[in-house]
């Protein structure tokens, strides 16, 4: 069965943290989408400008964890900031924590996590805008492309892409492994 992966964004995303990593992973086989608290589209932002529409797959009312494999969490200013304050969303953000499942944030988007209250004794990685945040939510800031914690995977911008979405299919390919082993053991 393919993994699934929510890709969890509202207008003022990052257009290339978005749409980027979305191709990647669909390329690599496995099924990307988009959760927003609207439905219909949602635009991100390029270049300080509004960018492309994407369309909205779920809403956030629609979307449980158990229908999940991974969470891609977009960064841009308005995107995260907008999100942080969505209860549902962060809600949906400590579920998949909770279920350990893969958690990736990508630049302004470990605000998220922070709201969350995730990054406690964290090693994470951002903008740098976002690092002082980031500190003073108790995680050890790295500035590296992916930081990889437990089920927290961060990177600090759009040329960190690749390493990021990597970091985030080994996770998958390491998850789908133990699972594989659960039931040949069982």
């Amino acid at each position: 069965m393919t993994q699934r992966i929510m890709i969890l964004a509202t207008d003022g995303f990052e257009q290339s943290e978005l749409e980027e990593p979305k191709s990647r992973l669909e390329k690599a086989g496995y099924e990307a989408v988009v959760v927003s608290p609207e439905d219909g589209q949602i635009r991100g932002f390029s270049d300080g400008e509004w960018g492309d529409p994407v369309t909205v797959d779920l809403t956030v009312d629609e979307a449980t964890t158990d229908a999940f494999d991974a969470l891609v969490l977009p960064g841009g200013q308005i995107n995260p900031d907008s999100l942080r304050m969505n209860d549902k969303a962060v809600q949906l953000i400590r579920d998949f924590a909770a279920e350990n499942k893969p958690i990736a944030a990508i630049c302004h988007a470990p605000w998220l996590l922070i709201e969350a209250g995730l990054v406690d004794g964290k090693t994470v990685t951002s903008w740098p805008s976002v690092r002082t945040d980031l500190e003073n939510a108790g995680g050890n800031v790295v500035d590296q492309e992916a930081a990889v914690d437990g089920n927290i995977i961060t990177s600090r911008n759009p040329d960190d892409i690749p390493a990021f979405t990597s970091a985030l299919i080994e996770q998958l390919e390491s998850q789908l492994a133990a699972e594989h082993g659960k039931f040949e053991n069982a």
